[in-house]
Parts: C-alpha cells; sequence; structure tokens
C-alpha cells in the first residue's frame, strides 16, 4: 500500500522534518550515520482533506467538556518506554528515535488531527474491531488506516491507492472489491476492512511476523521478499530495516506512533472532538437505480449524512439495476425508507436519472426527397446499391428498375432514383 496527499504545509517543532523532502532524519545504531525516513502522507499535512471535508463540516464538532492545550507536555524516553510497554498488544512496539519523532509529530503538529481521528473512531473502530477478532487478529492493527488514510474513507494516494485502508486497484479486485464508473467497494468502510483483514491474514501466513506484514502491506511483498534475500535470509523487520525502501522504513515506527497517540491522547492534553454520525444505522437492499437526492429529499435525511454512510457511490447514484446493491441508513431512517419507497423511487427520476434507455434516431438526412406530387426519389450516393435501396425504403428491385426504366443492377452516384 502506498501512503498518500502531497502536503503544502511546512513542518514545525522538535520532528526534525523537512518540508522539502517530507522525511525525517534519525541516526543509524548499525552505521552511526544519518540516515532519512519518509513520512506517511496522511502524516504530511496538518489539515488535509478530511480535515475539511463535509464529515468534519457538518458532524464533527469541538467537545464542550474538555479543553485542549495549544502544546505538547514533555515526556521522557522512560516514560515513552514505559508507556508503550503497558500497550496490550501480540505485535511488538519497541521504541527508537525513528517511534520518538513519529510520536512527536503527532502529539505536536497534528495534535488538532489526532482530536478530529478520535472522533471519526467512534463510527469506525467498531467496524474494525469485529473483522479483526472474527478472523482472531490482533487489535491494535485497528489504528492501522490512521496511518493510511487518517480515517477518510475517500482518501486517494499520489499512485491510486484509495479508501480507509488505501487498497491499490488490482489488490482490490483480488480481495473481492468491486470498481466501475458508479461504485468502488474500496470506498466501502465494511467491505474494504474485511477485504483488508483478509489480506492481513495472508500476509502472517506467509511471514509469521506482524511488523513484516506491516512492512509488506506498504511496499508489497515483493520488496520485502528482495529484501529478506539481501539481509542473508534473516526474516526480521529491524535487522532487514536498511534494506527496506525509505518510506516503508518510516512505517512501522509510524503504526507504533498512532497505537501511542490513540491509547495516551489524554496524558498529552489532546481532547476527542465529538461526532454526530449515527452509530446505529442498518442497510436497505437496492434492486433499481435510486440516486441519493431522492432517498435524501423524500426521506428527509442530509444528502452529506448519506454521502458519508454510503461514501461507495462515487456520483451519488447506487446501480440497482446492474446488481442488489446496498443503501446504509440510520436505524430510525430505515422504517421511514420503508414506508416510502415507492415515493422515493418515484421521485424526479427525469432529473436525477438522466441517462436515457432509448433514444429515437431522426430520419431526415438519408430520407428520400418528395416531389410537390407526393413522389419520393433518392439521390445516390457512392456505395449505393439496388438492393440496398429497395430494402432502406420496402419496395422491390424490380418496382426500382420499372419506375427508373433500369435495366440490370448498374446505378450512378449522384443521379436521382425514383422510389414510388
Amino acid at each position: 500500500m502506498k501512503n498518500f496527499l502531497i502536503s503544502l504545509f511546512t513542518f514545525i517543532g522538535t520532528t526534525g522534518i523537512s518540508a522539502q523532502t517530507q522525511s525525517i532524519t534519525v541516526h543509524s545504531q548499525t552505521t552511526g550515520k544519518e540516515e532519512i525516513i519518509d513520512v506517511p502522507e496522511s502524516m504530511q499535512s496538518e489539515m488535509d482533506s478530511l480535515y475539511w471535508d463535509w464529515q468534519s463540516k457538518n458532524y464533527i464538532t469541538l467537545g464542550e467538556n474538555c479543553t485542549m492545550a495549544s502544546t505538547n507536555p514533555v515526556v521522557s524516553d522512560s516514560i515513552y518506554m514505559d508507556r508503550l510497554s503497558r500497550i496490550p498488544s501480540i505485535i511488538e512496539m519497541p521504541y527508537n528515535e525513528a517511534v520518538r519523532k513519529f510520536i512527536d509529530m503527532y502529539a505536536v503538529r497534528l495534535r488538532n488531527k489526532v482530536s478530529f481521528m478520535l472522533a471519526a473512531t467512534n463510527f469506525y473502530m467498531p467496524i474494525f474491531e469485529e473483522a479483526l477478532d472474527l478472523y482472531d487478529l490482533p487489535q491494535e492493527l485497528k489504528y492501522l488506516p490512521i496511518i493510511e488514510s487518517a480515517l477518510n474513507p475517500v482518501a486517494v494516494s499520489r499512485q491510486g491507492a484509495t479508501g480507509l485502508w488505501q487498497f491499490m486497484l488490482g489488490t482490490g479486485k483480488i480481495y473481492g472489491l468491486k470498481n466501475n464508473s458508479l461504485i468502488d467497494e474500496r470506498r466501502d468502510p465494511i467491505k474494504s476492512t474485511w477485504a483488508a483483514v483478509r489480506y492481513l491474514k495472508d500476509l502472517y501466513d506467509i511471514y509469521q511476523d506482524w511488523n513484516l506484514v506491516l512492512a509488506a502491506y506498504n511496499c508489497g511483498p515483493g520488496t520485502i521478499n528482495k529484501a529478506i534475500r539481501r539481509a542473508g535470509g534473516a526474516t526480521d523487520y529491524w535487522t532487514i530495516y536498511n534494506y527496506l525502501p525509505k518510506e516503508t522504513r518510516g512505517y512501522v515506527p509510524a503504526f507504533i506512533a498512532a497505537n501511542y497517540i490513540m491509547t495516551y491522547y489524554c496524558e498529552h492534553d489532546i481532547c476527542p472532538m465529538e461526532t454526530q454520525l449515527p452509530n446505529a444505522t442498518d442497510t436497505i437492499h437496492i434492486d433499481k437505480d435510486l440516486h441519493l437526492q431522492q432517498v435524501a429529499e423524500v426521506c428527509n435525511i442530509n444528502l452529506d449524512q448519506l454521502r458519508s454512510l454510503n461514501p461507495q457511490y462515487k456520483k451519488d447514484i447506487i446501480p440497482g439495476n446492474s446488481e442488489l446493491c446496498v443503501l446504509r441508513l440510520p436505524n430510525n431512517i430505515v422504517s421511514t425508507f420503508i414506508d416510502r419507497q415507492d415515493s422515493v423511487f418515484a421521485y424526479k427520476p427525469n432529473e436525477y436519472l438522466t441517462k436515457r434507455k432509448t433514444v429515437a434516431i431522426k430520419e431526415t438526412a438519408n430520407t428520400g426527397s418528395r416531389s410537390s406530387k407526393g413522389t419520393l426519389y433518392h439521390k445516390i450516393k457512392q456505395g449505393d446499391t439496388l438492393g440496398g435501396i429497395a430494402a432502406k425504403y420496402h419496395v422491390s428491385v424490380s418496382q426500382l428498375r420499372n419506375l427508373n426504366g433500369i435495366r440490370g443492377n448498374n446505378i450512378r452516384a449522384g443521379k436521382s432514383l425514383r422510389i414510388r
């Protein structure tokens, strides 16, 4: 999986981040030299498309019961190490300079973004936790979309990876995620989550090491296999670290930092925003084409909220005529939709569903010309034949011959042929 969105913001604070390279500098413990690690794109801006999209503008607000400090408390290395050791996790979460710099990014420059994501977790985390639990995978993987997409279901990377879990098109298709002009199931929070969990399980079956699984999720199994060969067959992430791409070297430290900040945000004086997205939702199966605007107006629900609950529909159109589709609604709207279903489908279909099933062709240029007395003529074009002209006007070839004094089948382009 690739990282996303190039930032227009500069990096500040104590993180050692370069605004031009979008990277951090750490000291290698093996060589003693400084090395550059790329920063995930989801961390490269304080306020990206997620922060300003309709979800945040309409459904996420500042909490009234918590006052967030503008500065981050000073935390020692020993405290960081102790806190990381206390996170109940299967995945190893060691502490080092790279991990600290990523934690500092979240706690200093991105603290408002963390506050936003804490609100979004109320809606998305139950989805992640259920899928991870069913496949018996580590629950700490629920924070992987923090670094993949910053919990933006419509995020798109520079390489085209899309959705909460940032599936590339090919990988998404392998795991059953549909993509066409109207639907992109990589943007569906539920379907993409189940696909991501299956993908993570398959990667673990290969590597049997969760840090290698995370690295492979970022740069692909082929790149990890090359790094393992270059490291003499070592299968430990920190051993093959120097053989990995720069972006993957920062991926696992960023994942550790995401787990840390989502666990210890209170200790850094970060307050969660409050979300007004409905926690209780249900689905309706749709077997006809339907526009979200039809649902919004007849059922009296905000269109932006419908989009938030159904981000897989790229053009607000549910193509129920093509296949059985799902519409997710707040629980209190489901019964309204069922009661008004006929009215919903009948509401302004010609305005919202403008794709025509049939189109009549007006025969003007190719029809024959009639004289004032009603006689019909056809101007012969290059390539015309008597048989073709007769079929066009539903007459016989012999009738054309008799009317025009023709023997044989020869006709000349540019001449007019009497039809009747």
